[in-house]
């Protein structure tokens, strides 16, 4: 494992850049930045403009080491360039920002008010050449819908479960239990979820840590025993839907959280923009998430 990267992970100041959108979120991300499903016709053609507008963010003078920590690649992004480097190499060489890969393969239909992760086939393989590309950890997702206790519980043990996978290639997993903000039980799921994460994070061997990633909590700092937690290397926030201000506030709120946002992040952006529109808003942006990740 790269200590320079461990350290900058566990102790700067910064955010995690989620810029992991896969086949199934795509066609959405590029409609919010204003690419029509009218103006590609295949999937390969559809690869290739998101790409091109991942490297116009990971390029931007706005993006850099200085306020992002660490940034999540979908798999295809990791399988390719940069200015000619590998994307993972690139983020860390010339940005000084740490590469995640994104290793989930989707969800399973909903059972017990929440979606598991589908298998991950292959998901040695793909972590052994996501070592080799210079891959620091990965990240997974799954959704609670409710606050069911067995489907809560389901949750976390598969993610536990995968992450002690990813621990054993050399990779440190950030383990994505989201919690759906439109969830008529939210705050009930988030006292199921963070009790029962504290069970599994007991049963980790001495000296290993996870990361988490969690929907930014309805009671302000109540992930505060995770963050303290000396099997957690850090806790980061996802956006969950919520807009780039609104989620701003909410994190702010929550002490020692950092942002991982996708969404709030690329909010506003848009292949129309010249350079200069688009560095302005994205260097703006990365600020906001940036200030209200210091709290």
């Amino acid at each position: 494992m790269n200590q320079a990267q461990l350290e900058k992970v566990r102790s700067a100041e910064g955010f995690i850049a989620a810029l992991d959108q896969s086949g199934g979120s795509t066609p959405k991300a590029l409609r919010l930045y204003g690419i029509e499903e009218s103006e590609y016709s295949s999937d390969a053609e559809m690869f290739d403009l998101i790409h091109q507008m991942r490297s116009r963010m990971i390029t931007s003078p706005a993006f850099n080491g200085d306020r992002i920590l660490g940034a999540i690649l979908f798999e295809d992004t990791m399988d390719r360039t940069i200015d000619g480097i590998g994307s993972a190499e690139y983020l860390w060489t010339v940005k000084n920002v740490v590469p995640f890969l994104k290793v989930d393969k989707g969800l399973v239909d909903e059972a017990d008010g929440v979606q598991l992760m589908k298998p991950i086939p292959g998901l040695d393989d793909l972590l052994r050449r996501a070592v080799a590309k210079g891959v620091f950890g990965t990240k997974m997702r799954s959704v609670i819908k409710l606050a069911n206790p067995v489907g809560v519980e389901a949750i976390v043990a598969q993610q536990f479960e995968v992450g002690r996978q990813i621990l054993a290639a050399g990779l440190v997993p950030i383990i994505e239990p989201e919690i759906d903000i439109h969830s008529p039980e939210k705050e009930a799921a988030e006292a199921l979820l963070r009790a029962s994460i504290l069970q599994h994070l007991a049963d980790l061997p001495t000296g290993q840590q996870v990361m988490l990633k969690l929907t930014i909590p309805t009671v302000d700092d109540f992930y505060a025993s995770l963050i303290a937690h000396p099997s957690v290397l850090r806790v980061v926030a996802l956006s969950g839907g919520y807009t780039r201000a609104d989620s701003i506030a909410r994190l702010a709120r929550n002490h020692g959280m950092i942002a991982s946002f996708s969404r709030a992040l690329t909010e506003g952006l848009s292949a129309k923009q010249s350079d200069a529109e688009f560095n302005a808003l994205l260097d703006e942006s990365i600020g906001g998430i940036f200030e209200a990740s210091r709290t």
